[in-house]
C-alpha cells in the first residue's frame, strides 16, 4: 500500500487538511507533519510575539527536522508539501534522496510569504498551483516547467449544509456576509456596498479587518475568524454570500480569478454572489447556479435584486450545491493530482 507524507496545517477546515484526508479516503497510508505544531502564526499578546520572533529561526529548524524524522521512520513513497513557506532548501534536498517531493501551492504569489519559497519551488519534482496564472509566473520568474493547474475543491466533511440554532444562529445570521482575510480591494467593495445600502445587515468575518479604515464598516466587522463548522453555519445563515477576490500582489501577474470560497459556499448550500472573471463563470452557471458581479455598481444592483428574491435564491443555491457535489469535491482534486504524478512517472 502506497504511503504519502503530507506536510502542512491540519486545523479543522483548512484546505491542506481536506486534501490530506482525501488521500486517506482514496486508500493511501498518510502521515502528517503539521507546521503549526512548531511555528505559531496566531500570537495575540506582545510578549508571545516577541518571544516567537526571537526563536523563529529555531522553530523553523525544528519543523524541518520533524519532517526529516518522519521521512526516515515512515519511508513514504511520496512527500507532498502544502505551500511550504517554512521548508528550507537544504532540508528539501535531503528529503528528495528518499523519493519524489511535490508541492501544492495555493496562494496568489510565492514572493509574498517569506524568503524560502523562491528557492525551494524550483527543487520540487512537481508543483500543483491553484492559480492558472501561476504557471506562467513560475515559468518566467523561476524557470519552472514541471507544474500544472488544479483548482481548489471543497471538503465534504466541512462544507455541507449545517444550520445553527439559538443564540449562535442569531450571531451568525445576516442579509449579506463576506468571510475572508482583509485586503484593500475587499474593503473598498464592502464600503461602497454599505454606502449605497446603509440599512443593509452586513457581517464581515476574517483575519486582518482591524486594518480597515472605512468608518461605515465598523459595525459590520466582527473581528474574528470563522473556521470549520462555524464557517459552514455562517454560510447557511447568510442570505447572500459574497465571493470577493484577492487583488494582484507583488510577484504575481494577476489577482485571484477563483478561490477556495468559489467552491466552499455552493457546496455548503449557500447562495453565492461571486466576482465575475473569465474563470469563475466556468464553474457555476450564471443566473441558475450562482450570481455574479463586476464592479461596485453591479455589486449593489445584484445585492438589491437578490435580497428581494428569496425563492430564486433558494433554487440557485440548491442547483449550485448539486453542481459542486457532483464535480468539485477535494477527493476529485486529489485523484487528478495522483493521475498527473503517475502520468509523469513521478509516482510509480
Amino acid at each position: 500500500m502506497r504511503k504519502i507524507l503530507c506536510v502542512g496545517p491540519q486545523w479543522r477546515g483548512s484546505n491542506a487538511a481536506a486534501l490530506f484526508k482525501a488521500f486517506s479516503r482514496l486508500g493511501y497510508v498518510v502521515d502528517v507533519v503539521d507546521e503549526n505544531y512548531y511555528i505559531n502564526l496566531n500570537n495575540h499578546s506582545l510578549l508571545t510575539k516577541v518571544i516567537d520572533k526571537v526563536f523563529f529561526h529555531q522553530h523553523v529548524v525544528e519543523f524541518n527536522e520533524a519532517v526529516s524524522r518522519s521521512v526516515t521512520v515512515f519511508k513514504p513513497d511520496l512527500i507532498l508539501v502544502y505551500k511550504g513557506a517554512f521548508v528550507r532548501p537544504d532540508y528539501l534536498k535531503q528529503w528528495k534522496l528518499n523519493g519524489p517531493v511535490v508541492n501544492v501551492y495555493p496562494d496568489v504569489s510565492y514572493r509574498a510569504h517569506g524568503k524560502h519559497l523562491p528557492h525551494t519551488l524550483p527543487l520540487y519534482d512537481w508543483i500543483f498551483t491553484t492559480k492558472t496564472f501561476g504557471l506562467s509566473d513560475m515559468k518566467v520568474d523561476l524557470n519552472i516547467s514541471k507544474a500544472s493547474f488544479v483548482p481548489h475543491g471543497f471538503d465534504p466533511e466541512i462544507h455541507r449544509p449545517l444550520i445553527a440554532s439559538g443564540a449562535l444562529k442569531e450571531e451568525l445570521t445576516s442579509e449579506v456576509s463576506f468571510i475572508g482575510t482583509h485586503s484593500l480591494k475587499k474593503e473598498q467593495y464592502l464600503s461602497a456596498l454599505l454606502k449605497a445600502i446603509p440599512a443593509l445587515h452586513l457581517k464581515i468575518w476574517g483575519n486582518g479587518w482591524q486594518r480597515s479604515t472605512s468608518e461605515n464598516l465598523k459595525g459590520a466587522i466582527q473581528y474574528k475568524e470563522l473556521l470549520g463548522d462555524l464557517y459552514a453555519m455562517a454560510i447557511n445563515a447568510s442570505a447572500i454570500n459574497l465571493g470577493i477576490l484577492s487583488e494582484q500582489v507583488i510577484g504575481a501577474s494577476s489577482g485571484d480569478l477563483i478561490t477556495s470560497r468559489t467552491f466552499h459556499i455552493p457546496a455548503a448550500g449557500g447562495f453565492l454572489l461571486h466576482e465575475r472573471t473569465i474563470e469563475s463563470v466556468v464553474y457555476f452557471k450564471e443566473g441558475s447556479e450562482a450570481a455574479f458581479f463586476q464592479g461596485e455598481e453591479e455589486l449593489v444592483n445584484q445585492v438589491t435584486y437578490y435580497l428581494a428574491q428569496e425563492e430564486e435564491r433558494g433554487r440557485m443555491a440548491e442547483s449550485g450545491k448539486q453542481r459542486a457535489w457532483a464535480n468539485y469535491a477535494i477527493d476529485q482534486r486529489a485523484e487528478s493530482m495522483l493521475s498527473t504524478l503517475k502520468e509523469k512517472s513521478i509516482l510509480v
